[in-house]
């Protein structure tokens, strides 16, 4: 039923003549086709058919989360296909019958069509950046799920899906596409009991789903390969994300021996913008079907997809810091189901999203048994914090005398892998016997370590020659967290006939050789030890691990212990490693057991109880606290949500690097948490995007951000 005037045919068909009738429908005819031809201003001839362009705007602004037509010039016919690039402007205003003005912002097409429902004068495209077609049908589909589970725009998931144009690397044709390769051996896939079957039932083109518990070694990569060459076999094609260049890097080393050259390309940010950009091209037009990269590489246009495989999902790198912040593993689970390919989420770890995967049925676990778990682990022993160094030479290096033994012993046959939680030089200060921060008397400041070993405080200056703890009345103090290079520096001392390497942010070995060393590394970048692995390890200051205010505390612990402690050599051939933390905790106990799966099913039963995600959703939404009071208030939240807080925003340090999630400089801010039941995620997400919207439109207030699923809940 269309509407003229305010007045419905069917009103009119039922008061006027046939001849009055006809008259006014040939009217509203003639009116409904002169709005949907899009006129434009200087008389430009516009294209035959589907003279009207779909635009997806370059504008990440929430209250403009649509599409905007624009017509087509005849000259523009050729190129303006969907999924280009193209110039338009925006935000033109209409004067005298025709459309001015507007600044020139980049977009992409995503429909030709006859008509616009636009009814005032459409402006024309301004420019065709390029005849590439990168934006597919399927690729716009799924950054419009991930828009929407994430309360996010869909310009900016496409920004994050779609590198930036270079123009040379379109200039040049991509390679054809080769056969596809033989099926590969199961390999070291055997010692898993479902895990021939799970190559088989890729190469015939299924659709399995796993949750894989890799054992301790260095065989992953070449497991990863094999199941992205098992899905290539079967003429499909296959995705790998991995944490970091290093990760990815041995795995295409591993895939390329497996494949040969051609057949699959490396996306990381190490290869350079063009160099990249080439190799997305290669895999948009379907010249290469299979791709490893880090967590950009999610996005990859990979035609045919038969599998997607992400390795160590419980590391932050996965987490994209720009907005709307999504999870590789959510947009690759989104992927396994839009295109119907086969999911491998792999870890040495495993985190309680994993285990909830495997307890709803949607994911099978994809484990060794016991007996091979035990043959590949090392020995792992525990030193509580409270051991003390029973000889001087262990009191120097700063360890308990068992540590000390573990150190000493390794070196007698291979390197040994010393891990800190910390980089560089921590020189904040606590007490030795109860751990309470060391504090300044006058104004609360920290004290650190001056020259000669005087206190003072890092804030107001001033000295604090007679020190005693507040607490317990302890007299001795302790480095907080002791980073690496002071650990190196103390185990120089304590081991002078012996090389000391580090491994850390600002230089990250990828290997070392197999004779005698120590090697101090911080959590993720430990290198591999040739000739077999580590002799033996040390995990240090397992309370600074444990003791992070954060849900995930546990869990996170436990993954960087695995990730270290599987470099080393298994308890058949001596390795050895040796955690200093509390002996009856949780995350100590499995790491003990190597029972990782153990623990994340234990974690995911406390989080079921208490209502904390996975098993729960939830937001975070933070700004001034005005502005996050009036959007909760206005939001149509599910029915049951949840609000949480508002409760205040730490302020940075000074001096400190700003995270994503940070308040800008100056301002105090507030956090509130909004939580709902299972199967409210999407309604949660709908209701806070409506919600910022409508206070977009209106203008009031200040940016409030809104983010679904925040890692970091204390």
């Amino acid at each position: 039923m269309s509407r003229e005037n305010g007045r419905s045919e069917v009103g009119v068909e039922a008061s006027g003549t046939g001849e009055q009738l006809a008259l006014i429908r040939e009217a509203v005819r003639e009116k409904k086709a002169d709005r949907a031809k899009p006129r434009t201003w200087r008389g430009a001839e516009l294209a035959a058919e589907l003279p009207v362009a779909r635009v997806l705007v370059d504008k990440g602004l929430v209250h403009l989360d649509r599409y905007f037509d624009y017509a087509v010039p005849a000259a523009m016919d050729a190129e303006a296909q969907p999924g280009v690039r193209v110039r338009v402007r925006f935000g033109a205003g209409e004067k005298g019958g025709r459309r001015e003005g507007g600044k020139l912002v980049s977009g992409f097409i995503v429909e030709r069509v006859a008509e616009s429902e636009y009814r005032g004068v459409l402006a024309p495209l301004a420019q065709v950046l390029s005849p590439e077609r990168v934006l597919s049908p399927e690729l716009l589909g799924l950054c419009r799920a991930v828009a929407d589970r994430y309360a996010g725009t869909l310009a900016d998931v496409v920004q994050l899906a779609v590198p930036p144009r270079r123009a040379r690397a379109e200039a040049k044709p991509s390679p054809p596409l080769l056969a596809p390769n033989a099926p590969p051996e199961v390999g070291s896939w055997a010692r898993y009991g479902a895990g021939a079957g799970f190559l088989s039932a890729l190469t015939r083109g299924d659709a399995p789903r796993a949750v894989w518990t890799a054992l301790p070694g260095a065989t992953w990569p070449q497991e990863l390969a094999r199941a992205a060459a098992a899905a290539l076999a079967g003429g499909r094609g296959a995705l790998v994300v991995v944490p970091d260049g290093r990760a990815a890097a041995r795995v295409d080393e591993a895939l390329g021996e497996l494949i040969g050259e051609g057949r699959h390309v490396l996306l990381t940010a190490d290869a350079g913008p063009e160099e990249r950009y080439r190799r997305w091209l290669a895999v948009s037009r379907g010249s290469v079907r299979a791709v490893i990269g880090t967590r950009a590489a999610m996005f990859a246009p990979v035609a045919d997809l038969g599998l997607v495989a992400l390795w160590d999902d419980g590391d932050s790198s996965h987490s994209d810091p720009h907005a709307p912040q999504p999870h590789a593993r959510e947009v690759l689970i989104q992927r396994s189901v839009n295109e119907r390919a086969g999911f491998l989420l792999g870890g040495l770890s495993c985190t309680v999203e994993a285990a909830q995967l495997v307890e709803t049925g949607w994911a099978r676990p994809l484990t060794a048994e016991r007996e091979q778990v035990r043959a590949a682990a090392p020995l792992v022993r525990t030193i509580g914090e409270g051991d003390e160094a029973r000889d001087a030479a262990a009191r120097a290096a700063r360890l308990p005398s068992m540590a000390w033994q573990v150190v000493r012993d390794g070196l007698t046959r291979g390197p040994v892998l010393v891990q800190v939680p910390r980089r560089g030089y921590a020189p904040r200060l606590a007490c030795e016997r109860c751990r309470t921060p060391a504090r300044c008397r006058a104004c609360a400041g920290p004290l650190e370590a001056q020259e000669a070993g005087a206190l003072a405080c890092a804030w107001c200056g001033r000295a604090e020659p007679d020190w005693h703890c507040a607490e317990c009345g302890g007299a001795r103090l302790r480095a907080q967290i002791v980073g690496a290079r002071r650990t190196a520096e103390e185990l120089g001392r304590a081991f002078p006939a012996v090389p000391v390497r580090t491994s850390g942010r600002d230089h990250v070995l990828t290997t070392v050789p197999g004779a005698p060393a120590l090697v101090v590394s911080t959590p993720g970048a430990e290198p591999v030890a040739e000739g077999g692995g580590y002799a033996a390890a040390l995990l240090l200051d397992g309370w600074a691990l444990l003791g992070r205010p954060d849900l995930r505390a546990g869990e996170e612990a436990l993954r960087r212990w695995l990730g270290a402690a599987a470099l080393v050599r298994g308890q058949a051939a001596g390795g050895t490693v040796a955690v200093i933390a509390e002996p009856t905790l949780r995350p100590v106990q499995a790491l003990v057991r190597w029972d990782p799966v153990g623990h994340a099913v234990r974690e995911l039963a406390e989080r079921a109880e208490l209502g904390f995600p996975p098993v729960s959703r939830m937001a975070s939404v933070a700004g001034r606290g005005e502005d996050v009071a009036e959007l909760l208030r206005t939001a149509e939240l599910p029915s049951g949500a949840e609000v949480l807080g508002p409760v205040p925003l730490p302020v940075p340090d000074a001096g400190q690097p700003r995270r994503p999630g940070d308040p800008p400089p100056g301002e105090e801010w507030e956090r509130a948490l909004v939580r709902v039941r299972p199967g409210q995620g999407a309604a949660l997400a709908a209701a806070l995007k409506a919600a910022r919207a409508a206070r977009l439109v209106k203008r009031e207030g200040e940016a409030v951000r809104v983010r679904i699923d925040p890692p970091d809940l204390g």
